[in-house]
């Protein structure tokens, strides 16, 4: 029977994800703190500026897994640090959309610009297949992420 470093190796990807989560947790604090923000509402900020327009409230809440009650209050905060607006859906005048304020989301965005250019070299030694695999690796682990939230959230996993 061979030997493989497949356990080991695996036991080394247990530890290097845990640092990984708590260092993305960390900036996440640390850039919440430079903005005067939440560490939620900024991630929400963040999840905005990718959608593309303006969303309800109740998108909010599926984006951030938060009830509908508690994004809304996540709105208000956000509103009154000045980085979202809401108003009346064009098409549909009962719906009410929340969209970042373009000043805003640019002052957002060039933090993040000045932040992200080390991490854009981290990537330039990786061919086309090596920078494939690490964004399929992402999306997967951005999903299974969100399927674990949910299953916390749930009640689904429950302390031994």
């Amino acid at each position: 029977m061979a030997v493989t470093a497949r356990p080991r190796l695996m036991a080394e990807l247990a530890v290097v994800s845990r640092r990984y989560m708590a260092s993305y947790a960390l900036l996440n604090q640390a850039l919440a703190d430079h903005l005067g923000l939440h560490p939620t509402d900024l991630q929400c900020l963040n999840l905005l500026t990718l959608e593309g327009g303006p969303v309800t409230t109740g998108r909010i809440a599926e984006l951030t897994g938060l009830t509908t009650g508690a994004a809304t209050r996540l709105v208000d905060r956000l509103e009154r640090a000045g980085y979202v607006v809401r108003g009346r859906d064009a098409g549909d005048r009962r719906l009410v959309l929340v969209a970042p304020v373009p000043e805003r989301a640019a002052e957002f965005e060039r933090v993040w610009d000045r932040l992200g250019g080390g991490w854009v070299a981290l990537f330039d030694d990786l061919d086309d297949s090596g920078l494939a695999l690490f964004i399929d690796h992402m999306r997967r682990t951005t999903d299974f992420a969100a399927e674990q939230a949910a299953r916390l959230r749930s009640g689904e996993v429950r302390e031994v």
